[in-house]
């Protein structure tokens, strides 16, 4: 019985697993590729290393199959109606890839798109698992919501996408085989695949912010949870939309990630209370930090996985050490007991202009801030370590560079956010 289990499980598994399964998946979401003939089939996999060696290639096609990049035209996004097919659709158009490769600079292959409110709609989830939106949202919550809630989002965000970039290097599957899988994205071609980290942040901070502020704040459960399903599913369907993941790599990073929330559940409490009450807090939070991504950095060679990796374990660094000069200090006024749950004020023109100041002049903050840190570290960095520093992207292939480059950069940027836009806030007579 056990045995007929077991290979039905691996059955069901492979089956998940097989590239063929996302192409019918994008086929009937409306993306089409701009395959050669000869480029019917699936490539064999050819491991990991290959992989690695295809990838860190200046000549290979990271996009929709090697053939054909080249003679592709260099401009990102939608290119209009489809002229090539003179009988399709009006809604009919070709695409490229938003973003480049980070690690080879490949930008992919042309593909068509069919349903452009499907594209775009999973566009806008897969966006939810990238850096921009984390710049935004994270802040936007600890500034005009709740700061409570956001400081602890960020502890859990942070430790959850640390433990899924150390698991896909330690699993090393390379992405789906294209063709026959469609490249909508590229940027992040160069990881290892197993599991979706971002299916593990889409449900990490819905559920999580669910976890948090059900019970503390007044609204309907099935609101709060449907919600978070909604969040989540979108951002997990999208990576199989984008040609970045398999079904059962979603599916796993889905799985693993309600794993983490329910060991992070009954001890978030007293991780954020030692972060603010602990004389010793501020050496725990760097040793741990920064011993966790030498860990993550000496998994594997170079790829966007240990950038993403030091940049959330920064990012969660700062916040930390933040949270704990904000209570030393004073400055961190949680709202009491005895006012939960918080209801929402209601809402005013003054109210909406003052959370918008916040918004839009403390983004504004965080992104000179990262962009003067980015722009003196990475040098500095070059020079101490004897490093060529006109080509920033093969200077960040370098651990040396890139390891302390996110941490510092990071780390600071978390800061700003927790402790010094709020501090700003006072003194502009905005909080």
């Amino acid at each position: 019985m056990a045995n007929v289990f077991l290979k039905t499980f691996v059955q069901m598994c492979n089956y998940l697993q097989d590239p063929c399964l996302v192409a019918r998946f994008q086929h009937f979401c409306g993306i089409r590729g701009t395959f050669p003939d000869r480029a019917a089939k699936p490539e064999p996999d050819s491991g990991p290393s290959e992989l690695r060696r295809r990838l860190q290639s200046s000549e290979a096609g990271v996009g929709n199959g090697a053939a054909g990049v080249a003679a592709a035209p260099q401009v990102n996004g939608m290119q209009g109606d489809d002229p090539v097919r003179p009988g399709a659709p009006s809604d009919t158009a070709r695409a490229k890839p938003l973003r480049r490769n980070s690690l080879t600079g490949d930008v992919g292959q042309e593909f068509l798109v069919h349903n452009k409110f499907l594209f775009y709609l999973f566009t806008f989830g897969t966006e939810l698992g990238n850096e921009m939106f984390f710049i935004i949202f994270f802040p936007f919550v600890f500034w005009n919501i709740d700061a409570l809630v956001s400081r602890r989002l960020i502890v859990v965000w942070a430790w959850n996408l640390f433990v899924g970039q150390s698991t896909k290097d330690m699993v090393r599957w390379s992405r789906p085989a294209s063709p026959p899988v469609v490249k909508v994205e590229v940027f992040y071609n160069s990881e290892y695949s197993m599991p979706s980290t971002h299916a593990m942040t889409g449900t990490a901070i819905p559920f999580c912010l669910f976890m948090l502020t059900y019970g503390r704040w007044q609204y309907p459960f099935l609101l709060g949870f449907s919600v978070a399903l909604s969040w989540s599913v979108l951002v997990c369907v999208s990576r199989v939309y984008m040609g970045m993941h398999s079904v059962l790599e979603v599916i796993t990073g889905f799985l693993y990630t309600l794993l983490i929330l329910a060991f992070f559940q009954p001890v978030l409490d007293k991780i954020d209370n030692y972060y603010m009450t602990d004389h010793y807090a501020p050496l725990v939070i760097i040793v741990s930090h920064v011993s966790l991504g030498l860990v993550a950095f000496s998994l594997d060679s170079w790829s966007t996985s240990r950038g993403d990796t030091a940049q959330a374990l920064g990012t969660g660094a700062g916040a930390a050490l933040a949270t704990h000069v904000n209570y030393q200090l004073g400055l961190l006024l949680d709202a009491p007991l005895s006012s939960l749950p918080l209801t929402l004020p209601p809402l005013d023109v003054g109210m909406v202009l003052r959370s918008l100041l916040r918004f839009f002049i403390g983004v504004a903050v965080i992104l000179v801030t990262r962009m003067v840190m980015k722009a003196t570290t990475i040098p500095f960095l070059c020079r101490l370590f004897g490093l060529p520093s006109d080509d920033v992207r093969q200077a960040r292939q370098h651990m040396r560079v890139e390891l302390p480059y996110r941490y510092i950069v990071y780390s600071v940027v978390g800061f700003v956010c927790v402790s010094f836009v709020p501090l700003l806030f006072r003194i502009l007579n905005l909080a």
